[in-house]
């Protein structure tokens, strides 16, 4: 590469374009060329393993799971940490000699990727790393490498759904399969705009298969998220916040803490768990603490309690708190205590005792609560009441805001947006952009609250259900309801998400604060053109528009 590193996945790349010195999410450009030498490595593996699938042979699960966590690894916020990725990379080459044995001969040339093989020496590594490109139409045919950048992206998201399912027991062939033929896809040179966005299609499917799938992992395993008040201030005594997305890190840590007079504290996209039976059965699971990631560094300063970060959502940690913070799953950072799984289990009791030391809060805050646990079996629930108050013009629009939350400027776009909804619409939320506005508060309509939070990102597959539903009762399509989805994106998460709902034929949707910087001038135009997608612009304007 002619610049240090090169990224531009998330929202908040540097300028719109491009993290070319280090990243703004703190990732050095030693590690970003880690983590682009291993998606190099992970198509590579795929190349022979897509062969295999398509001689009808199986790809064993171990080889599976090592591509789902070496691909979740790469996404914004996750892992930081040169040596994890120096061993993933190790293991990948290992991997790849198994899965190219299974294959047998290949009759055409290999691409680069599936021929290539890993040095010896770290050092060597490294300078491998620094060269390799995974953006190889990046001059000459940039719409060719947006479509190509934007598959990549929604895989890496499919692989966070899929790495949350695999963790409770539920995994599913349809997705497995097509994350190895999306990244082979990468390495196929006679793709063309017609079939990359046919693929896209296709991996937005599959992506709804994948979200199904983790909701009937969580469901199954924790029950259907019931209305919850939640506790958004601090209790007295010792405690852990624990942030992320995984639930049954959760789970394990409500089990340990049991009795031992330590609140636990959900953060962030961990905010829903508070709504699940089987989590909030456990009286010490105090509550939620904080808002959204960005935040954290403020919000974690000097904190006399233990912090648990599991998979995204990751910040640099300060000084002032870098001694009471742990990672675990695929999350990393230099030089901070890791807890590891063995044989699925993970033991946190460093993350006890480290909050027994520091001892915790000293008096109880005045208690202040807010309302979760919407997920489509609640929200269904009264569908009833809501399709009579549809009827009898009591409710007369539904906005679906949410998505990622950041720290770049414009972003209370969505909370002035949703400040501004007529008292006779209801908002539906989901994901961690809700931080902006879950506090305050809205009203009801027709005896329901007017704000349903659904719950984490993942839980698009909630409000895809509920939208069926209704448009069900009504005998229409989805595009005829009275529904607005205005969605805030950050990472690749959100990608996956989006390919979703255009692949379900989901048009009209305002998409902010700005335009990802991976999709081309013509890739943006077929876009608008074929799903309506609008750039949001002003709250009045766009307010206006959609209630018109």
């Amino acid at each position: 590469m002619d610049t240090p590193m090169f990224c531009y996945q998330c929202e908040q790349t540097n300028r719109g374009t491009g993290c070319v010195d280090f990243g703004v999410c703190g990732k050095e450009s030693d590690v970003a060329a880690l983590q682009d030498l291993l998606v190099f490595q992970l198509e590579g593996i795929s190349f022979f393993a897509s062969a295999v699938i398509d001689k009808s042979g199986l790809i064993k699960d171990d080889i599976t799971w090592f591509l789902i966590d070496a691909l979740f690894s790469t996404l914004t916020n996750v892992n930081f940490d040169r040596k994890d990725f120096i061993a993933f990379l190790r293991e990948s080459q290992k991997i790849k000699e198994q899965v190219r044995a299974q294959a047998g001969g290949i009759a055409s040339a290999l691409p680069i990727a599936a021929a290539y093989c890993l040095p010896q020496t770290e050092e060597d590594i490294q300078s491998n790393a620094a060269r390799v490109s995974i953006r190889p139409y990046a001059k000459d045919n940039i719409d060719i490498q947006s479509l190509k950048d934007t598959l990549l992206f929604g895989l890496k998201g499919m692989a966070a759904y899929a790495h949350h399912a695999w963790v409770l027991g539920y995994r599913s062939e349809v997705v497995n399969n097509h994350l190895f033929k999306g990244l082979a896809a990468m390495l196929d040179d006679s793709l063309g705009a017609e079939a990359l966005l046919a693929l896209l299609m296709e991996t937005g499917q599959v992506n709804l298969c994948c979200m199904e799938l983790l909701d009937r992992a969580n469901t199954e395993t924790f029950g259907h998220p019931e209305p919850t008040r939640v506790r958004i201030t601090h209790k007295k005594g010792p405690f852990i916040v624990i942030s992320g997305h995984d639930l049954y890190d959760l789970k394990q840590l409500l089990e340990q803490t049991a009795g031992k007079g330590i609140n636990v504290y959900t953060h962030g996209e961990m905010l829903p768990a508070n709504a699940y039976p089987e989590l909030k059965k456990y009286p010490h699971l105090a509550g939620n603490f904080g808002g959204a990631w960005q935040s954290q560094q403020r919000e974690f300063k000097n904190i006399p309690g233990a912090i648990l970060m599991t998979t995204n959502c990751l910040m640099e940690p300060r000084d002032s708190y870098r001694d009471r913070i742990f990672t675990s799953g695929v999350v990393g950072w230099p030089d901070v205590p890791h807890i590891e799984a063995q044989n699925g289990v993970k033991d946190f009791t460093p993350v006890i005792e480290k909050a027994l030391a520091l001892g915790g809060w000293q008096e109880d805050e005045r208690e202040r609560t807010i309302l979760a646990g919407f997920a489509r079996n609640a929200t269904l629930s009264s569908a009833g009441a809501i399709i009579d108050a549809m009827k009898t013009g009591q409710i007369k629009h539904f906005f679906l805001v949410g998505g990622c939350d950041g720290a770049r400027p414009g972003r209370n776009y969505y909370s002035e947006f949703v400040e501004n909804t007529p008292k006779d619409t209801v908002i539906l939320t989901l994901a961690c952009g809700k931080y902006r506005f879950n506090k305050k508060e809205h009203g009801t309509v027709a005896g329901l609250p007017r704000l349903l939070d659904i719950g984490q990102c993942n839980d698009a597959y909630s409000a895809i259900q509920i939208a069926v539903a209704l448009a069900g009762a009504f005998n229409c399509g989805v595009n005829d309801l009275p529904l607005t989805l205005v969605l805030s994106w950050y990472e690749q998460k959100a990608v996956c998400i989006l390919l979703t709902l255009l692949s379900l034929g989901i048009k009209n949707i305002y998409l902010g604060p700005t335009l990802p910087a991976f999709i081309s001038p013509n890739v943006l135009n077929i876009l608008v053109e074929n799903f309506d997608i609008h750039p949001t612009t002003s709250v009045e304007t766009d307010m206006a528009a959609m209630l018109n």
